[in-house]
């Protein structure tokens, strides 16, 4: 019998606790635009960052209050632009070509060379802080696979040499991959370039032959026999303008050393 007056004051507690919740949550409760919400279900929920906000609701907010673009969210592209201007009533962006990433770098354990061997944290960044990284070439992929794992649609696979492998397919051109390497050996690029410079060394060609057998070594013949004039030496490096490039792949031919794709 003592009980019931406990269990009634504890039921009596629990229930003006609950209304003063419910008081609460009513009383202070912060309105949310219904457009937030729309604007949010249009959006991929990949979360990645790309549009510089913390997540799809964030960037949802802030579109919604005119202060991040349309077009802010990258790997939507065009499509979910456009859902995004029509719900908002503002007028629709001009196309963007899509953008996927790419690797400059083909120096893979076959082909390049080491300086020393690295038994540390698997991580590129670490490893870079240890004499400069493990590779021979002060350019080249370190191979441990930071981009693997902060890509948030599984799009990069590690090779057994040592390369990371992009499904240029199911990239969604958020551009962590870019941001995380150290070495920067991944760029985003026009989805519709067919041939890719495998190489980002800046060294000059006697150099480039000691630490790889991948590498470009600025022989310019790729510059000579392009057809069209969409190749420039810059740094002694082969660059291709994809706004140029008819894909006629004469450049993949007449590399002396494979270095285009």
């Amino acid at each position: 019998m003592d009980l019931i007056p406990a269990i009634a004051s504890l039921g009596g507690l629990g229930l003006a606790f609950g209304g003063a919740l419910a008081f609460a949550s009513q009383k202070f409760a912060v309105e949310v635009d219904p457009k937030v919400e729309m604007v949010q279900e249009m959006l991929l929920g990949a979360n990645c960052g790309a549009c510089g906000y913390a997540g799809c609701a964030k960037f949802a907010e802030e579109v919604v209050a005119g202060k991040a673009p349309v077009s802010g969210c990258t790997p939507g592209g065009a499509s979910v632009a456009n859902k995004i201007a029509e719900i908002l009533g503002a007028e629709a962006p001009d196309a963007e070509a899509r953008h996927v990433a790419q690797l400059t770098c083909a120096g893979d354990c076959a082909t390049a060379k080491e300086k020393h061997q690295y038994h540390g944290v698997k991580d590129c960044k670490a490893a870079l802080m240890f004499s400069g990284g493990p590779t021979a070439c002060s350019y080249g992929c370190l191979g441990l696979g930071n981009c693997e794992r902060v890509c948030p649609v599984d799009a990069i696979t590690m090779s057994d040499k040592g390369l990371p492998i992009i499904d240029v397919d199911a990239c969604i051109s958020c551009g962590k991959c870019k941001n995380t390497c150290p070495r920067q050996v991944i760029e985003l690029v026009n989805a519709k370039t067919v041939h890719h410079v495998r190489c980002k060394s800046q060294d000059k060609g006697k150099k480039v032959k000691e630490v790889c057998e991948r590498g470009c070594i600025a022989c310019n013949i790729c510059v000579k026999k392009c057809p069209v004039d969409a190749i420039r030496m810059e740094n002694n490096i082969a660059t291709i303008d994809s706004y140029i490039c008819n894909n006629c792949g004469t450049c993949v031919e007449v590399c002396p050393r494979n270095t285009i794709e």
